[in-house]
């Protein structure tokens, strides 16, 4: 897949600095093929589904013919829906930023109809609207039709499948002759060749068809969060799992130097890798990278190609990819060589529609994981360093050690077991106060532990807050001492069941064993799902337990 950067298009100043804005380095595939011909003034076909960027595809050449001196209507895009109009009116904008006296304007059913009038007689050149209100401004005269150069059809099978032929015939036939037609289309019925015939000339077909992508054996996981927490819910992870290495992907050159602005700041050895730096810049990250001396690396997919280091532990996805292709080719920098890999995956709001649409077409799964609580990331970092005492209490003599803790209890107003506890705390560092640091600020940390409780469906991953009769408790034949974690557990009953994370309740781990609520209506589907299923490797057992 070549890649051809934005800067190499030729595009008018005004709209390459909006780009540069919206940190976009590289043309995705649409783009790369569509924007040249359309900036020679050619009608295409573009088939490419949503997520691929075609929005831009068709905004930038059309935005580079628009005169902004000339008030009236320049170019027109029809799309199926108000919620389409909308989304593609607030990205030409963006893209539009910096053309000042370039107006664009949205017109749908459900708007009142004399707010459009009145915003159209004020001056717009680019209308984005549905068919059936654009044929009501075009029978009430309020649209004018005469100085139109530019007119696209995005999804154009998709207004076929509502009905819309007629509509955009009849808009259509009513445009100068001399102009642009675009057609972008997931599909191509055979009533879209027939427009393509009737109102077009030579079009150029440009295609880009999902090819079969394959994943690579990485455990895969996903967080749903709050745009404000996406940075703490990271270093949590960070903490919790401890990687080697990690690899951390955003979709802008912008969110590349934010977020690893806000990990140094916090302490982790964290560099970022974007088009903007030069080679120079490039090989000394990579070879700290590689070295060790940084062990989290924040990219762009662009700069992140040739990147080719075994030792990446796990893979976090800060911004979920546009492209699917994009996503199967981020994890595959991590579970190499035959070692175990993890990706991480931060999803905002409906982002989590996005994800389901990659694991359809990657054939993948991804698991629904509760955020990590403090008390999780300090019970996890106590334990990893209580491994490492138990390791040096098997393989070293420490007589002397003993006698000199000895001397020192006998002299002081405390215990051996005091001691243990305070160099426990001196060990985990500032994290020691349940990660309680000052650059955190508390409103936010009471804000993401609410928002803990509730991706846990109120558990706390230690005990229940109260019994409750609509409740049944499922006993798990696994607990502490097969190393699984709530989290894990959650996911398990989640992934296997479909149902929603949310719904389980308190998750009470004990050392071989495990005891989990769910809705009692639910608990038959969980308890068939989970026959035959696996946690971490491990096989399970689940049963309803038995109540006193």
């Amino acid at each position: 897949m070549e890649t051809i950067r934005f800067e190499d298009l030729e595009l008018d100043a005004k709209i390459m600095r909006a780009i540069t804005d919206m940190g976009f380095e590289a043309a995705s595939p649409i783009q790369g093929q569509a924007i040249p011909l359309e900036l020679q003034g050619l009608d295409i076909i573009g088939q490419a589904q949503t997520g691929t960027g075609k929005t831009a595809a068709f905004g930038i050449p059309l935005l580079q013919k628009i005169d902004p001196k000339n008030k009236k209507p320049q170019a027109i895009i029809l799309c199926p829906t108000r919620e389409l109009a909308i989304q593609v009116s607030e990205e030409i904008r963006r893209l539009a930023k910096y053309m000042h006296g370039v107006k664009v304007l949205p017109i749908y059913g459900g708007q009142e109809i004399g707010r459009q009038i009145r915003s159209l007689k004020d001056g717009v050149q680019v209308i984005i609207g549905t068919p059936g209100r654009v044929m009501d401004h075009m029978r009430r005269k309020t649209v004018k039709m005469d100085q139109i150069h530019t007119v696209v059809l995005d999804e154009a099978d998709e207004m076929l499948n509502m009905g819309f032929l007629e509509d955009m015939e009849t808009i259509l036939s009513a445009l100068p002759e001399e102009r642009q037609t675009l057609m972008f289309s997931a599909t191509m019925p055979q009533a879209i060749q027939r427009i393509a015939t009737n109102f077009q000339k030579d079009p150029q077909i440009v295609r880009v068809v999902k090819k079969e992508l394959t994943v690579p054996k990485v455990t895969q996981y996903y967080y749903e969060v709050k745009p404000k927490n996406k940075l703490e819910v990271m270093c949590r992870l960070l903490d919790l799992y401890d990687p080697k290495l990690s690899v951390v992907f955003c979709n802008t050159k912008k969110q590349v130097d934010e977020l690893v602005q806000g990990l140094q700041g916090r302490g982790y050895f964290a560099e970022g890798l974007h088009g903007d730096l030069k080679q120079e810049q490039r090989d000394r990250v990579m070879r700290a990278f590689r070295t060790g001396r940084t062990d989290i690396l924040v990219a762009t997919d662009v700069a992140a190609r040739g990147i080719d280091v075994d030792d990446v532990e796990a893979v976090f996805n800060y911004d979920v990819p546009q492209d699917d292709e994009y996503y199967v080719h981020r994890i595959g920098r991590t579970g190499r060589a035959g070692r175990e890999g993890k990706a991480f995956n931060l999803v905002v709001g409906k982002e989590v529609y996005k994800l389901r649409e990659i694991q359809r077409y990657c054939k993948t799964r991804i698991i629904p994981q509760a955020i990590p609580s403090l008390d999780d990331v300090t019970s996890i970092k106590a334990d990893k360093i209580l491994d490492q005492v138990g390791e040096v209490l098997q393989d070293s003599d420490l007589s002397k050690v003993i006698d000199i803790v000895e001397k020192r209890v006998l002299e002081e107003d405390y215990t051996t077991l005091d001691l243990a506890a305070a160099l426990l705390k001196m060990m985990m560092g500032e994290e020691g106060e349940e990660l309680l640091e000052e650059n955190r600020p508390l409103r936010e940390l009471e804000d993401l532990e609410d928002e803990s409780r509730r991706s846990r469906g109120g558990r706390n991953g230690r005990g229940s807050r109260g019994r409750n009769e609509d409740v049944a408790r499922l006993f798990i034949n696994i607990g502490k001492n097969q190393g699984i974690r709530p989290g894990d557990i959650l996911g398990a009953i989640a992934g296997e069941s479909g149902m929603p994370g949310r719904m389980v309740g308190s998750i009470d781990m004990f050392d071989n064993y495990t005891f989990v609520e769910v809705p009692r209506e639910h608990a038959d589907v969980v308890l068939q799902a989970m026959r035959g299923a696996k946690i971490k490797g491990k096989n399970v057992h689940m049963e309803k337990a038995n109540r006193k």
